[in-house]
């Protein structure tokens, strides 16, 4: 009777384990029977007193495929136990979604892929169904490169690697680009393993640079520096190279780590380099193109592959100092000397100036030692003037050649720049590039013309200044000029006073000093009063004869009056 009339108790405890079905509990995954179908409505039994039911769309292609029947165990997910309708609420799309997220979960723990669809475009990027779940894929994620039309990449499985996960916020972002890369990087570790130094492959030319081009190999790609393009000189790539373009290259340099590889082209030719000296001969012409201009000088090209520099130095004989530019331009056609070659490091020393005649040289020819020539004064330093000459060159006056009797420093303050003058060449130096000239030789050299001026010899000069510590003379009928110093004016001291002179005044001296080789001349009115003093003594006698000084003076004055 206790079995067929139950208690409250046990009445109360049938009905709630009906209603909670012992283990189930709302909000989890359960698996329940499908006990009917009714039109597009699969009706399933999950334990529980009351029966749910799932619409037919939610099992995707078995319900299309019409595998979903009577007696099928599926698992659905538990929403609610009872609605208004006394039916327990149960969503086989929301079981689906929630076996994805445990899956996903785990392939995101342990950095494995995972499979999706790309199923729809939105703002920043796209859909992507991962059997059930939805993730976002930006847009920046889709490729390694930009990607214009994504029409071919949508609705097809492809694996995606998820970069973050959030269940509570149901986000979930996927990468395909990732997928791509890693794969890229496994496949080109491989290629990089079976390339080979000195191997030769054909590639496509993927991109232009200005410093070369990168060449695709199949899969990874190699720099083709623009120096390795050709021996001969490229300023850009682009000249030989357009993108598309299937080229054949040779491994110059692989690194396993970086996966760089260096690529040559003119590798696969002849070195044009070999043999050069023989081919070049130092001292021998050739003509050649100019190719580039720099600052310190120029290249030409001889041949193809084959550039010599001419230095600014050996541009020309005369200017100087001036940018090469200024001399030769781009694509001229030039005829140059071979100067020096280096097989070694690859360089040809050039030389234009050594195809034309050396100015200097020339010059000599033309002008001989001891030519008075004409030119322009080009500029005035403390050493001397410089003046353009015939033939483009410039000759130097030295301070020293100005003028036979003045300072050099007095001197060039008389002369301007573009004063047309007139000297003497006195030294040409053809390797040092030097011409020596002389402004006083034009009138001779006075110590040529001296005559009998010589030491001890009686002289007349002309007082032509006076000052303090003495007087300046020019020494009559000679174009001889000195100084006569205070000390020397006079034997009675005090009569050494240079004011007792004027300028015009002329008076006798002795010449103390006559030296050609350092080209002094000095004369002393006091030498010339004691040597008189000697002469009148041994002429007219001693003060012992009994004849006062004065009187032997005076008598050899009125005897030098009567000489004249």
């Amino acid at each position: 009777m206790s079995q067929l009339n139950p208690s409250r108790e046990d009445f109360a405890a049938l009905l709630e384990e009906s209603y909670t079905g012992g283990e189930l509990f709302e909000g989890t995954v359960v698996k329940g029977t499908v006990v009917g179908i009714e039109k597009d409505l699969a009706v399933i039994d999950v334990g529980l007193k009351v029966e749910g039911r799932v619409p037919l769309k939610e099992f995707g292609v078995q319900a299309r495929d019409g595998q979903i029947k009577v007696g099928d165990i599926v698992e659905v997910y538990l929403d609610r136990v009872e609605n208004a309708l006394g039916e327990a609420v149960i969503s086989r799309e929301k079981a689906r979604r929630e076996e994805s997220w445990l899956r996903l979960e785990e392939a995101f723990n342990k950095n494995e892929k995972v499979t999706g669809v790309i199923f729809n475009q939105v703002k920043g990027g796209f859909t992507v169904d991962l059997d059930g779940a939805v993730a976002f894929l930006p847009r920046s994620q889709v490729d390694i490169r930009p990607v214009r039309d994504v029409g071919p990449l949508m609705h097809i499985n492809q694996p995606f690697q998820i970069l973050k996960m959030d269940k509570r916020r149901g986000n979930i972002v996927v990468s395909r680009r990732t997928v791509l890369e890693e794969t890229r990087a496994e496949q080109r570790s491989e290629l990089v393993q079976s390339l080979q130094e000195g191997q030769i492959v054909d590639g496509v030319v993927k991109n232009i640079t200005d410093y070369g081009a990168f060449v695709d190999l199949g899969g990874i790609d190699g720099l083709l520096h623009v120096t390795d393009i050709a021996w001969r000189r490229i300023n850009h790539p682009s000249e030989v190279l357009s993108i598309g373009q299937t080229v054949r290259v040779q491994i110059i340099r692989v690194n396993p780590e970086t996966h760089r590889i260096s690529l040559g082209m003119k590798q696969l030719e002849a070195d044009p380099w070999d043999g050069i000296a023989a081919k070049y001969p130092v001292g021998t012409k050739f003509s050649g193109r100019v190719t580039n201009i720099t600052d310190y000088g120029a290249f030409v090209e001889l041949e193809p592959g084959i550039e010599g520099l001419i230095h600014v130095s050996e541009m020309s004989w005369t200017k100087k100092n001036v940018h090469p530019g200024k001399i030769v331009s781009t694509s001229q056609e030039v005829e140059v000397m071979v100067l020096e070659v280096d097989p070694v490091k690859r360089r040809i020393s050039l030389g234009l100036k050594q195809t034309l005649a050396n100015p200097w040289e020339v010059f000599v020819d033309k002008y001989p030692i001891g030519t008075v020539v004409e030119g322009e004064v080009k500029n005035k330093t403390e050493f001397g003037l410089f003046v353009g000459l015939d033939g483009d060159v410039d000759g130097m006056v030295h301070l020293s050649d100005l003028d036979w009797n003045r300072p050099g420093e007095q001197v060039i303050e008389e002369f301007r720049r573009s004063d047309k003058i007139k000297a003497v060449v006195l030294d040409v130096d053809v390797e040092k590039e030097r011409i020596s000239l002389g402004v006083k030789q034009l009138a001779g050299d006075p110590f040529e013309k001296a005559g009998d001026l010589r030491r001890g010899a009686i002289v007349t000069c002309e007082v032509t200044d006076v000052k303090d510590s003495g007087i300046e003379v020019k020494i009559v009928d000679t174009e001889f000029t000195t100084f006569i110093k205070r000390s020397e004016l006079s034997r009675d001291r005090a009569e050494q006073r240079p004011d007792r002179f004027a300028a015009g005044e002329r008076v006798d001296a002795r010449v103390v000093q006559f030296d050609r080789k350092t080209r002094k001349v000095q004369v002393s009115i006091k030498a010339l009063e004691v040597a008189e003093e000697k002469e009148a003594i041994a002429q007219f006698g001693s003060s012992e004869s009994g004849a006062s000084l004065g009187d032997i003076l005076g008598a050899a004055l009125k005897a030098r009056q009567d000489d004249r």
